[in-house]
């Protein structure tokens, strides 16, 4: 093939692969973009978005179940019966439209997409092999996009029972019974949801707590929730392996003891590692931070003219924060003066109820040295979370005791994360309690549960 000449070559057309692309094509910039799968990476095609079809989809039959029995809205249904097959269809048919929506982004604004797998042969240039035989491509600029995959154990390795995140999310049939290994946001987005389609789940936790990078107040409503749908939770608990007959799970309990978890699926959730091997990292001379590449305020490596951004440079591995690091290396390139100065970057965990953070935690602020006012506002005396059923959880803000400056805003309730963009708003303008207590909340919205933990950490809330 003939050598592909480009000012800028994109490794990865995930979220912020595909967001850099675009934005340089945008701005002018002669741009290739190399994606080995489907365009929307991880996140797009065996992540964010059919995690959350799935959680949906599962919300939606344990709600029917709820009203084919006795209820306090008086709903009356029949037994109701979930076809897993067509709840896959219909999750599918989301991530195709937006496969075909990414990539109609990166044609309509002039980018090349090459279909391969990338490795380096030096600093600026890169062979792809494709369907077709191997493509060389040279760049000026080369943004290395290749994010993350899930972490598998050496004695549970995947296959068979044994599936990751990836498999838990294209099952023919719901398992009778699931053990869990990771009580993280991932392990428990995904047991609750097979929790509410009939599963019974099981959740193996090493930590004393389930999302133990939450702190207690937050994880509490989440905890009785597990209860409720007749989840069990070990905790202080070691996964270490298959059962001889290889239908259950070996763990090694809180007090010290063996146990068999019988399990028709074992899901596999402790976390996910940078893809930093199989495109010829060998062959460039990167500087590293453990397991990821290391990277300054602008994204740039330690090559001139190599930038990294996503999964594949560290935490938190987010979307999000992999769109605005694309974003920005786009505008860099096309010589704008940019620099990472996020005050925040929010996090979402979609279990049942939500749970949204954003800037500093109460501990987490008082750690940095501050003194802080912080107070909570429940969603029992909301109006709006009470007339749909949803009064688990709370608002809480944190703030400096001296200026008022809001550090952080946490919540969880159910569909708190519709109130994620307000939190960060309201962090990178540099909100004081003052004035997001004065600014008019819409009546009756869950929202108002912002407003009111304003009002009530500086000493006067109005509907408790």
């Amino acid at each position: 093939m003939k050598e592909i000449k480009t000012k800028l070559l994109v490794i990865g057309a995930g979220p912020g692969g595909y967001i850099c692309a675009i934005r340089a094509g945008q701005l002018g910039i002669d741009t290739v973009i190399i994606e080995a799968g489907k365009p929307g990476g991880t996140c797009l095609n065996v992540g964010c978005i059919p995690s959350k079809a799935l959680i949906h989809a599962a919300g939606e039959f344990e709600k029917a179940v709820h009203f084919s029995g006795d209820n306090a809205l008086g709903i009356s249904a029949s037994a109701p019966r979930i076809n897993l097959r067509k709840t896959l269809e219909w999750k599918n048919g989301i991530v195709s439209r937006l496969n075909s929506g990414v990539a109609g982004l990166l044609k309509k604004h002039g980018v090349k997409t090459v279909e391969g797998w990338a490795k380096f042969r030096d600093g600026k240039t890169v062979a792809v092999e494709t369907p077709t035989g191997t493509q060389v491509i040279r760049a000026e600029y080369i943004v290395i996009a290749t994010g993350s995959a899930p972490i598998e154990l050496p004695f549970l390795p995947f296959g068979g029972r044994v599936i990751s995140s990836t498999e838990a999310l294209s099952l023919n049939e719901v398992p009778a019974k699931l053990a869990v290994v990771g009580g993280g946001y991932i392990g428990l987005e995904l047991g609750i949801a097979y929790a509410k389609l009939g599963s019974e789940v099981t959740v193996v936790e090493a930590a004393k707590a389930v999302l133990p990078l939450y702190d207690k107040d937050l994880i509490r409503p989440v905890t009785k929730r597990l209860k409720e749908l007749g989840i069990k939770v070990l905790t202080g608990a070691k996964a270490k392996g298959l059962s001889s007959k290889g239908d259950a799970l070996l763990v090694e309990n809180g007090s010290g003891k063996d146990v068999k978890i019988p399990a028709d699926k074992i899901l596999v959730t402790v976390g996910r590692k940078p893809v930093t091997e199989g495109w010829g990292l060998e062959e460039i001379d990167l500087f590293m931070e453990g397991r990821f590449i290391r990277i300054n305020e602008r994204c740039e490596t330690s090559m001139r003219g190599i930038y990294a951004i996503g999964d594949v440079t560290g935490e938190p591995m987010l979307a999000h924060r992999a769109m605005a690091q694309g974003e920005m290396v786009a505008e860099l390139i096309a010589g704008e003066k940019r620099s990472w100065d996020k005050v925040c970057i929010p996090a979402v965990c979609f279990t049942d109820p939500e749970i949204v953070t954003a800037g500093l935690s109460p501990d987490e602020a008082r750690a940095q040295g501050h003194e802080i006012k912080s107070d909570l506002f429940p969603l029992q005396a909301n109006g709006r979370a009470m007339s749909m059923e949803r009064e688990d959880g709370f608002v809480r803000i944190v703030a400096r005791a001296d200026n008022h400056l809001v550090l952080g805003i946490q919540a969880v309730g159910s569909g708190v994360s519709e109130l994620s963009a307000g939190f960060a708003l309201a962090l990178e303008i540099g909100a004081r309690l003052e004035d997001i207590a004065a600014t008019i909340h819409a009546h009756p919205t869950q929202s108002e549960a912002l407003q009111e933990a304003a009002l009530r950490t500086l000493g006067h809330a109005l509907h408790i």
